[in-house]
């Protein structure tokens, strides 16, 4: 206690105090109860330096030699004191903190932390805090909540607060934290309401604590269910991108195209040769790595696409069974030659700092970048491609070919161009999934295969040939096996969605949308 008001004084004092030599050496040298007394004694007047010095002390990045001590970072001394660079002598020997002095340093870190001027430091402390109450704390933390003026971090800090007086002997106390944590929205203030139901006593109480928990958990579904929402939609963007290729070369060009996996795949390779360029050459520029794979992956990805298009593919329009088989061997030998160069090993691919972290929408719900970067990604590709299939003179002949093939070459369509073209597009498309597939696990010869047969499932259930029954069925299928999995699993989902399908393709051949045009079938 005496301790917690020295901290408490360090804040009502006006003016910092300089780091002395003697405070230093006094806080890294001696028995814990001398260096924890100086410690109380340092945090009550405490400036910039000091601040520094206990994080290094918390750090183990403390030396001390001939009474005199020495902050080592990265094998260069400096003066705790000063700041400025010293030499450290060969002797040197590490300050070595007990537990119990580790638990006092980080109570004076977090003390100087939740009365920064930076809003962002203060709520980081007050995060460090609600891991573990303790009521030890209680007039450090009001004392920072009747200071407190964002009104976010108030509210955090009320909440440790409660948290912190839930243990309390006072039972209106108890009382009062039970009732103020009602509103939490986090998983460890669940844990801790369990915890302390189990071992109350007291009746009023007790059923305070269980009401509590009845909202806590209300709150926490809600997360869990706009969790699931999200999942599903960010697992709908990758089959949507896996499978927009295959709505070309399947949908619009009959083409069951096995090797379409390996295309994506080749995307993904792609984007890890581009960053290993940056790491090399470029390192102040990696952040921007994955703007310059996009287009990368696209061409390589469409490159290799029409080159199968034109050395086998175009031997076997009309021949469903022989594509089928040729394709399939072709995807053999991509992984096999993708295993020669680049190893049988996946290879990682980093996410750049733009796409770490996520957004936290509640305590138990947070939205990865490299996520909602997808989701994202895929809307620009959809409509991209809704453009040029649409509104271009490709998507014209591509559209006209696919719906009646004879009266276009009559007409002067070079059929076997847009072919190639057509088929080109598909896998470049697949090469932009692979890309975006990249950010999110780790790229390997035989990431195709996860995916080859989800893709072709959202095509079929979307409607050959039909754009906007693609989309409907990916993100459809998304959601539905995010929301399936969280009841049955992961392997009985799978078998329900693929059963549903089943289903409704026997009552809805066609798919959710039909063709329509001359070649039609009525």
């Amino acid at each position: 206690m005496k301790r917690l008001i020295l901290l408490l004084a360090a804040f009502a004092a006006l003016h910092a105090h300089a780091l002395t030599p003697d405070e230093a050496r006094a806080l890294a040298v001696g028995e814990s109860d001398a260096r924890i007394e100086a410690l109380n004694k340092a945090v009550a007047n405490a400036d910039d330096r000091t601040a520094a010095f206990l994080q290094a002390l918390a750090d183990d990045a403390v030396k001390t030699a001939g009474g005199k001590v020495f902050v080592v970072r990265d094998g260069k001394g400096t003066d705790p004191v000063t700041g400025s660079a010293v030499d450290v002598p060969a002797d040197a020997e590490d300050v070595v903190n007990n537990n119990r002095m580790r638990g006092e340093i980080d109570t004076a870190l977090a003390a100087l932390k939740l009365f920064s001027k930076d809003d962002k430091l203060r709520a980081a402390a007050v995060k460090e805090l609600q891991k573990e109450p303790d009521e030890a704390r209680l007039p450090l933390i009001e004392k920072a909540l009747a200071s407190e003026q964002n009104a976010a971090i108030k509210e955090q800090l009320g909440l440790v607060r409660a948290a912190t007086i839930l243990s309390s002997s006072d039972k209106t106390r108890r009382l009062e934290a039970a009732r103020l944590l009602a509103t939490s929205r986090s998983p460890a203030t669940k844990t801790l309401l369990l915890e302390r139901f189990k071992i109350e006593t007291e009746a009023d109480v007790k059923a305070a604590i269980e009401g509590s928990l009845r909202q806590v958990e209300a709150s926490l579904a809600w997360g869990d269910r706009l969790g699931a929402i999200f999942s599903g939609l960010s697992l709908g963007s990758i089959l949507l991108l896996v499978a927009l290729g295959l709505a070309i070369t399947y949908g619009l060009m009959g083409v069951i195209n096995m090797a379409h996996g390996e295309l994506m795949m080749i995307g993904a390779y792609a984007t890890y040769v581009v960053q290993g360029v940056f790491r090399q050459y470029l390192p102040g520029a990696f952040d921007w790595y994955l703007i310059a794979a996009i287009p990368v992956a696209f061409a390589a990805s469409a490159i290799v696409g029409a080159v199968l298009e034109r050395g086998v593919i175009r031997f076997l329009y009309g021949r469903p069974l022989e594509t089928l088989l040729a394709t399939w061997g072709i995807s053999l030998m991509l992984m096999q030659l993708v295993r020669t160069i680049f190893g049988a090993q996946n290879v990682g691919v980093e996410n750049p700092s733009w796409m770490s972290g996520g957004v936290v929408v509640m305590g138990n719900l947070q939205l990865p970048w490299n996520r909602i970067m997808i989701i994202g990604f895929a809307l620009l590709v959809l409509f991209g491609m809704a453009f040029l299939i649409s509104r271009t003179r490709l998507g014209l002949f591509v559209r006209g070919v696919t719906q009646n093939r004879p009266i276009a070459s009559c007409m002067g369509v070079n059929t076997a161009r847009v072919d190639t073209y057509a088929f080109a597009l598909g896998s470049g498309i697949a090469g932009l999934a692979g890309c975006a597939l990249s950010q999110i696990g780790n790229v390997g010869p035989d990431l195709g295969q996860a995916y080859i047969v989800d893709s072709f499932m959202v095509v079929v259930l979307g409607g050959v040939g039909q754009l906007a029954g693609t989309v409907y069925a990916a993100l459809g299928l998304g959601v539905l096996n995010k929301f399936l999995e969280g009841w049955a699993g992961a392997v009985l989902a799978k078998i329900a969605v693929l059963v549903i399908i089943v289903v409704f393709i026997q009552k809805r051949p066609q798919g959710l949308f039909a063709v329509k045009g001359r070649s039609a079938e009525a």
